[in-house]
């Protein structure tokens, strides 16, 4: 097949999850005898806006790249000209199908241009973006409030105006700035409903992610189906820990608010014991320097203990990281859905310490494979870090629990599930030839 494969980053320039996840899936398709083409975006300020890039993956130069620059519109959710430049990729390459895994910073509108060609369309969802403007369900700080970006528990077209477009009031208090903004997410909201539409399968890499798309969002259960990512486990050996002075934790991710490092810094400096921190993440600002800002004001000894990284290589992740640690911290305070992280860390039989929310308590279970603590609660955190620093009989015991998931304790390796991917590219193609053969609605429940 040939296969359309759009992101809103791709690595090198952008590695999160979902990035790192979609060129995994794209250098297993090409092994697997596939053609894929990446539609992305770059950031360049002194490039025309709406430029286009044409390069290979440097990893695997049979993956085209095409590039739209980005570099003011990002803040958009639908570009006409974008639109355009993706029905022209359409017609030019003439794939068998779509397969969307984020459209933030691109166009939602370019779901419009494959269905009119009717091109099948697979869409991977990695957060809450259609479903929440913001895409985590996180409101943005309010400077009269103390809770940094409180919890939503739903979308209201008012609310999300009140809540987290605020910032762009003329006043506080403005009521026709407060009526634009609800009027702009509801027509954002309707738009993408429109779009969602017309999507002939959804792919949810956490039963909480699903659960939540059907039950909130209305998607129809019956074209969205559980499957969880694929990883080379040859790139994840066991970790080979060599017993220090020192118990380290770690860190790996992004330096903002969501990630909730701002909370295991607070946890660690209360933390009794000679332990280490050390944080992996390319620096990102202001975020990074913000939290050394936070660091300079605890006592020295807190200070001299956290070591900063830098960014590392995710394929070498378990001799670059996990070795030199004895756990792994995930203290996200959004809803995280399938963290790469943990599952890496599961593989690598590395414990794990997270919260008791969303897709993070799905992959960890308390006292078997890792320790919840409950969400955005600093002392508790502090409390499982102390346990985990206290019992290395526990570390080592969780360490090994496993992926709780499959029966062999194994996270789902690439290769396995690129088959499943493709056999579900196989039933959107067929629901799309067969609209109306009533067997296509079970098809999914099949892989």
């Amino acid at each position: 097949m040939k296969i359309v494969k759009v992101i809103h980053g791709y690595p090198p320039r952008y590695s999160a999850g979902s990035e790192v996840y979609t060129k995994t899936l794209c250098h297993e398709l090409v092994r697997q005898g596939h053609e894929v083409i990446v539609f992305s975006r770059e950031e360049n300020a002194y490039k025309q806006e709406y430029s286009i890039t044409w390069e290979v993956d440097p990893d695997c130069e049979a993956i085209k790249l095409c590039l739209i620059n980005m570099a003011h519109s990002r803040d958009g959710y639908q570009h006409t000209v974008l639109d355009r430049i993706f029905g022209q990729v359409l017609d030019d390459q003439h794939p068998d199908l779509v397969h969307v895994g984020h459209l933030n910073h691109l166009s939602t509108s370019i779901i419009s241009e494959a269905h009119k060609r009717n091109i099948p369309i697979v869409f991977t969802l990695h957060d809450f973006w259609l479903m929440c403007p913001r895409g985590q369900f996180l409101q943005t700080i309010n400077s009269k409030t103390s809770d940094l970006y409180p919890v939503c528990d739903s979308q209201d077209d008012k609310k999300c105006a009140q809540k987290c477009y605020w910032r762009y009031f003329s006043t506080q208090n403005d009521s026709e700035d407060l009526s634009y903004w609800t009027e702009w997410v509801g027509k954002r909201m309707n738009h993408v409903r429109k779009m969602c539409s017309v999507i002939d399968l959804f792919i949810a890499p956490s039963r909480y992610l699903m659960n939540r798309f059907t039950r909130d969002f209305g998607i129809d259960s019956e074209k969205i189906l559980y499957l969880d990512y694929g990883f080379h486990l040859e790139r994840l050996p066991k970790r080979k820990r060599r017993a220090g002075k020192n118990f380290v934790f770690g860190y790996i991710g992004t330096h903002k608010q969501a990630k909730g490092i701002h909370h295991l810094i607070h946890a660690f400096n209360r933390l009794q014991g000679r332990a280490l921190l050390k944080i992996w993440g390319s620096p990102i600002e202001p975020f990074t320097q913000s939290l050394k800002a936070m660091i300079a004001s605890m006592p020295i000894e807190t200070q001299k203990r956290i070591e900063w990284m830098g960014g590392y290589r995710n394929e070498q992740i378990t001799s670059d990281v996990f070795n030199h640690i004895d756990t792994i911290v995930v203290p996200s305070i959004w809803g995280e859905n399938s963290p790469l992280v943990i599952h890496e860390a599961i593989e690598a039989q590395l414990p794990v310490i997270t919260a008791n929310y969303g897709g993070m308590k799905e992959y960890i279970h308390h006292e078997i494979n890792g320790l919840l603590f409950t969400h955005r609660d600093v002392d508790d955190l502090r409390l499982q870090m102390d346990r985990m620093q206290r019992d290395p009989d526990l570390a080592k015991t969780l360490g090994q629990g496993g992926y709780i998931q499959s029966s062999d304790k194994k996270i789902p390796c690439i290769e396995e599930h690129t088959k499943k991917i493709q056999n579900l590219y196989q039933i959107a193609i067929k629901k799309r030839r067969e609209p109306h053969d009533s067997k296509n609605r079970s098809l999914a429940h099949h892989v």
